[in-house]
């Protein structure tokens, strides 16, 4: 029984947050900055934000073949499909389970020249900290990791750990993408924690600058 309401819960929920996702994006007016640098890229590249501010980066790279690294837990079914839907190319695993096989697929896309979104405060925070998997995705592919804030003029915070920001209908959102950081392939351990707290800054610099065009001033990470 419990398995078939699983089952069904995987089945009904996918659909519906893909629709209210839709639904509320055909409102938005979304302005991005900073993005063309980063538009004809063959190097490959990283695309990091928060976890708590994934809904209008969902929208903007819709269709645009970006790949994603999406969980192996039962939320990550619903996600995958969402995404799927959204026109991302995926790949299943985590820091938990399947992280080792993720992390090498995610290296050999990379290597070819592919861009890839990443929350590397997820998939369970803490959140506005860095972990350690996505600067050794950058340190073996070589990709450009680049800081991506994200806020809207109007919105809704979740009660959950990353705060999850849901842009209200017919609100502005604006999309910044940062300057690029880099990682040597054979950078040593200080220098890959140097380029780590990097990153962690220039999330929260653009994420900073993205919230103050609205107004907001905003302490926590997300």
């Amino acid at each position: 029984m419990k398995k078939r309401l699983r089952v069904w819960r995987q089945r009904l929920l996918g659909p519906i947050v893909y629709g209210i996702l839709r639904a509320i994006g055909v409102t938005l007016r979304i302005k991005v900055e900073g993005f063309e640098e980063y538009s004809d890229n063959e190097r490959g590249a990283i695309f990091a934000g928060w976890h708590g501010r994934t809904f209008v980066p969902a929208l903007f790279f819709r269709g645009k073949g970006v790949w994603t690294l999406i969980s192996q837990s039962r939320d990550g079914q619903i996600q995958n499909w969402i995404f799927s839907r959204l026109g991302f190319k995926t790949i299943r695993g985590s820091t938990g389970r399947g992280g080792v096989k993720a992390a090498a697929e995610s290296i050999r896309v990379l290597k070819t020249g592919a861009t890839m979104a990443f929350t590397p405060d997820g998939p369970r925070g803490p959140s506005g900290v860095v972990q350690g998997g996505i600067m050794l995705m950058a340190r073996k592919s070589g990709a450009a990791l680049v800081p991506v804030g994200v806020s809207a003029s109007w919105r809704y915070h979740m009660p959950t750990w990353d705060r999850y920001m849901i842009p209200l209908p017919f609100t502005r959102c604006v999309v910044i993408f940062g300057d690029p950081i880099f990682v040597s392939s054979d950078a040593i351990e200080e220098e890959v924690e140097h380029a780590r707290l990097a990153l962690e800054k220039g999330i929260a610099e653009v994420q900073r600058q993205a919230d103050a065009r609205f107004g907001h001033i905003v302490r926590h990470p997300g």
